[in-house]
């Protein structure tokens, strides 16, 4: 019987993305290479637990399920985190961000200083600037000054970064102008914290860094792992969570690799080039994304 892993997560080094696995193992992802995986006849998908901790009752979670976990464990996994703003005694220095991820889709959000840029590369996003830094209450105050007072998002859902990265415009100075023009009127707000330092606007791209400079067009992302399905592509981009897998005949599908955790893996039998998992197709701007 094949040894059977599961995933944590994909991570993103200096390296570029890689694949974490229970246990501490990682799996390095450069271009090109061959990404290929089963999930067994009969598998079924496990809560991957909260804050380290196992699931008490190993429950069962939908397939669909990008988090992975039941719902108590998602509750207590929730109270733990910065972004559910529960934690209002943290010393540690944020920063304030600019995200843009395509056209029309700019969000504002906020990541420790110790922590770099990761979490724009975690997000996928294509672009970013610093806004300022400050303490963490000051960063939220900003946050929530900019969904108030300039109706700036601080999430985007990951289906609609994904849908629009084939009509990302080619240039950077183009994928800029949005975060230029946010950043300015944002310094201009009458009722920025004064503990929030403002930063000067300085636009990072990750187009490049993503691979999606070179890159074809994807067609489809995959919507959930199945029992006996498989996936055997090459890899020829990734942002965020998602690898951009290139599968024979059909061109490149989008694999969120959240989708992976809670499931036991195998290698998989495929030829290269091959997918069984549902995929669902994007649509065209005129059709509407969803």
């Amino acid at each position: 019987m094949s040894h059977e892993w599961k995933c944590t997560g994909l991570r993103w080094s200096s390296d570029g993305p890689v694949l974490v696995w229970d246990g501490g193992r990682r799996s390095a992802l450069p271009w090109g290479k061959r990404v290929a995986f089963a999930v067994p006849e009969g598998g079924v998908r496990r809560c991957v637990g909260a804050r380290g901790n196992g699931c008490p009752v190993r429950a069962d979670v939908s397939r669909r399920s990008t988090g992975a976990r039941c719902e108590e464990c998602a509750r207590l996994d929730r109270a733990h985190s910065v972004a559910a703003d529960t934690i209002a005694d943290d010393p540690r220095p944020y920063r304030v961000y600019l995200a843009w991820f395509g056209p029309g889709m700019v969000k504002v959000g906020i990541t420790a200083v110790e922590r770099g840029s990761a979490r724009l590369l975690e997000q996928g996003a294509v672009c970013f600037s610093w806004l300022g830094t400050g303490p963490l209450m000051a960063a939220r105050r900003t946050e929530e000054l900019l969904r108030a007072a300039l109706k700036v998002p601080d999430r985007i859902p990951y289906a609609e970064k994904r849908a629009v990265r084939s009509a990302l415009p080619t240039g950077e100075e183009e994928r800029a102008v949005e975060v230029r023009e946010l950043h300015d009127r944002a310094l201009g707000l009458s009722a920025w914290p004064e503990s929030l330092q403002p930063a000067e606007c300085r636009v990072v791209d990750h187009v490049t860094v993503f691979g999606l400079d070179r890159a074809p067009v994807a067609f489809g992302e995959v919507v959930e792992l199945v029992p006996g399905g498989a996936v055997s592509g090459e890899l020829v981009a990734a942002a965020g969570p998602d690898l951009h897998l290139e599968v024979e005949r059909r061109g490149v599908v989008v694999l969120d690799t959240r989708l992976m955790a809670g499931w036991e893996l195998v290698p998989s039998d495929l030829p290269g080039g091959r997918l069984t998992f549902p995929v669902r197709e994007f649509r065209s701007e005129q059709e509407g994304l969803f």
